[in-house]
């Protein structure tokens, strides 16, 4: 159907599809602003009751920062040029910021100073402010408000890649979504300049995207939560809680898949039992508080002198087992050697003066095919050994002992 009319005798197209889009860009913008405070709601009560979660205090400040630029860009019609442009540009920014501050802080690295980051933000709001007081310049606001947010969105996604990836799923995902959006940012300038013709268009393709980007950030926030919290719990269910090494449960499973694995390259895995001297004579004279430092000393002791891929487990009370991959006899020894002499160095320091503290161990191979806990049972015979002997040496199990099996 043909639409056109003439006005002083020339036809004109009436300009419906601008005049439509030009509707719904507030409505778009309203629409981002209700996600982006309805999103830092969300992630505020999530927060309040697990603060122990790595980046989600900064994701909710930049969710709060986000919806701060919306109500900004609101405004431009009601506010000041110079209010307006500094709620959208500092809103905007920031939220940026502490994207890539929550990153950091999620994946562990330290965070950045803010005395940098404020002077940053600030010197971006006067160029801002320059081009909009000064020298009016529409686009090289535009160029700012793409090419500052851009880099730093890429930073995130630079920051979130994991190494590896089967490990934290949620972790890639949020990386590729925040690589995206910068990529799209940085490319703003060039849109709205390729699309000048059809400005309108473009921006509400361009707020259609920011309004995607809002929602998949926010549910891929929460499943960074999720994924946190479901690591924490294995641990719990994996570690001792006073010592911090694998329970007895866990310790036998990692075990069961080492021997696995040595038996598939024709060796022998050493294991050993560990049991500390007297302990009963230290909570008895001491108290059970002591004893729990004791046993806490007595793992960071061994953390520190055992191999790199060295295996330590709590079986129950003061009894420990290590497994060593890739060890030969000769090695396994020489271990259980220095770290008893290492326990011996190293009495537990306390407010009534060290406490001296001795191990004993037994050293024992595990064979093709038998179950760990045949395997632990042998080290544990030549751990007795070492307590028949006197206590604070090292005993080998060997198969010509009486009653060995």
């Amino acid at each position: 159907m043909n639409i056109t009319r003439r006005v002083n005798g020339r036809k004109v197209r009436p300009k419906i599809a601008y005049d439509d889009a030009s509707m719904h860009s507030p409505t778009l913008f309203i629409l981002a602003a209700l996600l982006m405070g309805l999103m830092g709601a969300v992630f505020q009560a999530v927060w309040r009751f697990n603060r122990d979660i790595p980046g989600l205090k900064w994701w909710t400040q930049a969710y709060a920062f986000g919806f701060l630029g919306c109500v900004g860009f609101l405004l431009r019609s009601h506010a000041p040029a110079p209010v307006s442009v500094l709620l959208t540009q500092g809103g905007i920014l920031l939220m940026a910021c502490l994207c890539w501050q929550g990153c950091r802080a999620h994946v562990g690295r330290p965070l950045m100073r803010w005395l940098p980051v404020c002077l940053f933000v600030g010197a971006w709001l006067l160029l801002a402010l320059h081009f909009t007081v000064v020298q009016s310049d529409l686009r090289v606001r535009l160029v700012m408000a793409s090419v500052g947010p851009g880099v730093l969105f890429l930073l995130s996604a630079h920051t979130m890649w994991p190494r590896d990836s089967q490990d934290h799923p949620a972790r890639r995902l949020t990386a590729w979504v925040f690589g995206v959006h910068g990529v799209v940012l940085l490319l703003r300038p060039v849109l709205f300049h390729v699309g000048s013709s059809h400005i309108e268009a473009v921006s509400v393709a361009v707020l259609v995207e920011s309004i995607v980007v809002l929602n998949m950030l926010g549910f891929c926030i929460l499943m960074l939560v999720n994924e946190h919290v479901n690591a924490a719990l294995r641990r719990l269910a994996e570690t001792d809680s006073l010592t911090g090494v694998f329970n007895h449960r866990s310790f036998l499973a990692v075990l069961s898949k080492a021997m696995s694995v040595e038996a598939r390259l024709n060796r022998h895995l050493p294991v050993m039992l560990v049991d500390l001297d007297h302990f009963k004579r230290v909570n008895d004279t001491w108290g059970h508080q002591t004893g729990d430092e004791a046993l806490r000393h007595f793992v960071a002791v061994a953390n520190a002198c055992m191999r790199q891929g060295d295996v330590l487990g709590r079986l129950g009370g003061e009894e420990f087992a290590v497994f060593l991959p890739q060890a030969s006899g000769d090695e396994a020894v020489a271990v259980a050697e220095r770290l008893r002499a290492q326990v011996e160095a190293h009495p537990l320091p306390t407010a009534h003066g060290p406490i001296p503290l001795s191990v004993s161990v037994g050293v024992a191979h595990c064979r093709p095919g038998e179950r760990p806990e045949t395997a632990l049972g042998r080290a544990d015979h030549a751990m007795y050994q070492a307590k028949a002997a006197g206590r604070n040496r090292v005993e080998v199990w060997r198969s010509d002992e009486p009653g060995a099996a």
